[in-house]
């Protein structure tokens, strides 16, 4: 003989669970919409990450106010909206130097270098090293006379690292230079030459 309580329906039917479980999935987006909305019952729109950031670039003493995406690198700024290409774009993945330019005085990598990291501080570029009446500035001069370059793709580069690396106190010693200079190539191999015009232009800056 079965007990009273065998005798009384579960508590807890299919269909009451059924029930119960579309009741909770339907009030779901009704909760995520309240967490959104304030107290007064607008609704808050996310940012777009999409959205361009409007930003000041300053090189080579002059502003350029501009609106970029926020993955925009400096140096393809520098090239496409403000239309200074002296910076080369070699590997693009920081490997070659070619795009070396100085920020705040600290030579950097334009191409690993988002735009919007350097919005208000000084950004020096190749066309800003010489003088307004024209005269080169004495590591420009110095690859000139020492003949540093042959295809002159890479020079802008060498120049900007190589003026950073005497700022640096690292062109004490041939060594000091090779060392240094390391992360700016050259596929015409002019590397002797280059730290010859590296010594030329501290000595000219040391005197």
């Amino acid at each position: 003989m079965l007990d009273d309580a065998d005798d009384k329906p579960c508590a807890l039917s299919r269909r009451g669970f059924l029930g119960g479980a579309s009741a909770a999935g339907a009030a779901l987006p009704l909760v995520a919409e309240a967490a959104t909305k304030p107290r007064t019952g607008r609704s808050v729109a996310a940012p777009d990450a999409r959205a361009p950031a409007q930003v000041t670039l300053r090189v080579n003493g002059t502003d350029h106010p501009l609106s970029l995406d926020t993955r925009t690198t400096l140096l393809d700024a520098l090239r496409e909206k403000v239309g200074l290409t002296g910076s080369k774009k070699g590997c693009d993945h920081g490997q070659c130097g070619a795009c070396t330019v100085h920020v705040d005085g600290k030579r950097v990598l334009s191409c690993l270098t988002l735009a919007v990291m350097v919005a208000d501080k000084p950004v020096t570029t190749i066309e800003g090293l010489a003088r307004p009446d024209g005269r080169l500035h004495p590591m420009q001069q110095a690859f000139i006379d020492r003949d540093a370059f042959q295809c002159g793709y890479c020079t802008p580069g060498q120049i900007m690292s190589a003026i950073a690396c005497i700022n640096e106190g690292h062109a004490k010693t041939h060594s000091d230079i090779r060392e240094y200079m390391s992360g700016n190539l050259c596929r015409c191999a002019a590397y002797p030459n280059i730290v010859a015009a590296v010594k030329q232009a501290r000595d000219v800056k040391e005197g």
